[in-house]
This record gives structure tokens, sequence and C-alpha cells, in this order.
């Protein structure tokens, strides 16, 4: 239901504040959102606003302006959180868009008082803060997000998640990879084994295994392992299960995220778990297989080259926080060899495409 107290369709906003706070994938997911309302208004600055350790990913967008970015860490006592907001709200915004309506973007957005505040139907309490929302379209987690734009008369039209790399943060990938081993004519494979969520991450002893049946049949494609802080047991676990094929290139801490999605970029391949990396490997383009377990297909995105595989069990997905089985069953169910199966079907398809 959209709640109209006047038409938005025609306003012409010269300065626009889209609220994503977090986490890493989601703000990912909302550059269609962005990209969207730079087409929309061509002549509009675009201003957003997102957790400091979310900003890397929007660095270089060609849509975006102004990148504002919460520290929580600089924001305390809360007066100085509060200053900062103030000093956010206060750039005359004509538009400010809220994706997330969190107590952070809430302040904001009432701070702002831009005559068109925007995001999807709030709670009761939180409606004096917007002047219009719309009923999200689910489905596809980046289509939800730019449902919310309906008012303006903007729709979604299968348009991705984009990440913009310079022209050096390739050269980088490119020679890392070069010292790493990576020979030319040879395929590279980049998998994220981590996830802060149990419940969300497919056994490493698994991504292990895998690489090491690859290693048996396709020796000519090399595996890398990227990871986040505090995930490097979880990366060596799977280093430790693969034994010692040739495959697999040596693992170093790289938590700058730029570098990661550089990785991805110059990848054949993608396999991870449903985190950021995936929403990256879309955003570049690279083929890719996520490993679903309490997560839903809603966020994989709809073409042939991005592709989810996912146990077979009644209670997957459960969109859970946490299993009600010890062992997880909709990912130690989940075998190798059937990811392996599904990656060589989706790689190979691929390279007949290219």
């Amino acid at each position: 239901m959209l709640e109209k107290k006047n038409d938005i369709s025609g306003i012409v906003p010269q300065k626009i504040l889209v609220c994503q706070l977090k986490q890493i994938g989601d703000v990912i997911l909302a550059t269609p959102a962005i990209q969207l309302l730079k087409k929309r208004f061509p002549a509009a600055a675009i201003h957003v606003l997102t957790e400091k350790k979310c900003a890397p990913v929007l660095q270089n967008h060609p849509d975006i302006d102004w990148i504002w970015p919460i520290d929580k860490g600089k924001l305390r006592p809360f007066w100085r959180a509060l200053a900062y907001y103030r000093k956010v709200a206060k750039q005359d915004f004509d538009l400010v868009v809220d994706l997330q309506q969190l107590p952070r973007c809430k302040f904001v957005v009432a701070m702002a008082r831009a005559p068109v505040r925007l995001s999807f139907p709030p709670p009761w309490y939180n409606r004096p803060l917007y002047t219009h929302w719309s009923d999200p379209l689910h489905g596809y987690a980046a289509r939800f997000k730019a449902s919310f734009l309906a008012p303006l008369g903007i729709e979604w039209n299968e348009e991705r998640p984009r990440i913009f790399l310079s022209d050096d943060e390739k050269r980088w990938a490119k020679e890392y990879l070069r010292e790493m081993g990576l020979q030319k004519g040879e395929k590279l494979i980049v998998a994220a084994p981590g996830h802060k969520a149990a419940n969300r991450r497919w056994p490493a002893e698994n991504f292990g295994s895998l690489i090491n049946l690859a290693g048996g049949k396709r020796p000519d494609w090399k595996w890398l392992l990227v990871y986040g802080p505090g995930e490097r047991k979880t990366a060596q676990k799977a280093v430790q299960a693969a034994g010692n094929t040739h495959v697999l290139l040596p693992i170093q801490d790289i938590f700058d995220l730029r570098r990661i999605a550089a990785l991805i970029d110059q990848s054949d391949f993608f396999l991870g778990n449903c985190s950021a990396p995936r929403h990256m490997a879309v955003g570049l383009d690279t083929p890719s297989l996520t490993v679903l377990g309490a997560s839903s297909p809603a966020w994989t995105f709809p073409s042939p080259e991005h592709q989810d595989i996912a146990s077979d069990i009644e209670c997957q997905p459960c969109n859970r926080e946490n299993c009600r089985y010890a062992d997880i069953p909709c990912l130690s169910g989940l075998a190798p060899e059937k990811v392996w199966q599904s990656i060589e079907r989706l790689f190979s398809r691929q390279m007949e495409n290219v």
C-alpha cells in the first residue's frame, strides 16, 4: 500500500541521501537502487550514509558523489554521535531514502527535514519521520531494496550490484597472483569459507575436501582462499583438509575489502557461503556458486552465471540466527562431491561461452 500524502513522481531533487548502514553485503545490494536514482535524477548529487567498515565497497562508484562513514568507535559519548548526524543532516537534502530504518538512520532522517523522506512501511511510532513509503516487492534482495523507490516512478529492471575497481587495484591483484604462483593459462577459483554464523558456514573441512577432489580432476584450476578478520582458523582448517594439493595457492591475511574484490575480479569463478564476497562476485561479473545453509535463494542474483546449492531437507531455508540441531544438517549433509559437480558443470558452461 502506497502512503500518498502527495504525488512525488514528478519531483526533481538536487541532493539525495541514501541510508544503508550495514552489513557489507547489504551495502553492495543497495547499489542498484543508487544506480536507479542516478538514472532517474542525473543532475542530482547522491550521498550515502553507511558504516565505516562498509564504505570501501562504495568507493570509486560513478553514481556516488559523497560517502558519510559512521565510525562507531569515534562517536562516543553520545553527543559526538548527535553532532555527526546533525552535520550530515545539514547538507540540504531534497530527498532522503532510508533503506534500513535503523536508529542511526532515523536520527539523520529526523534532523534532515528533507521535503521527501522515503522508506518501506514503518511501524506506527516511526511514521512521523517519513513522508512516503510503499510495500516492498519480495524476491532478490536488490530488487527488494529498489522497490522502495516506486513512489518516484522507479522500477528495478534486473540491475545488478556493482563494484568499481581502479586500474591500480587491478594491477595489484595481477601481481599478487603472479607472486603466489598462478601461471599463465591456469584458471583461478576464489573461495571464501568464512561466515560469522555457524548455520551459514559450510564446514571448512568440506571446502578442503572439495579442493582436494578438484586437484585430482582439474589440476589446471588453482584455488585461492580469502577470509575476513577472525576467520584465519577457518581457512587453515580448509587447507589442512585439502592436504598437500598443488592446486591451492598460499593463504595470507588480506582484510582490505578492495583487495579482496580485486582478487575476485581476477578469478574465473567464485565459491563461497552466503556472505559479502558472493555479492562482490556478482558486482564484478565473476560467475559464482553459493552454498546455502539457513539462507534463502532470495540473496542469489537471478541469472545463469550465479547459482546456489542447498540440501534438500524440509527445514531449509529456515532464515534463523541459530540452528536447533547440533550438527546443522543443511550444511553437514551437503557432500563436497555434490558441490563439485555443480562447480564443474557451471564452470565448464562459462568457459564454453567465453
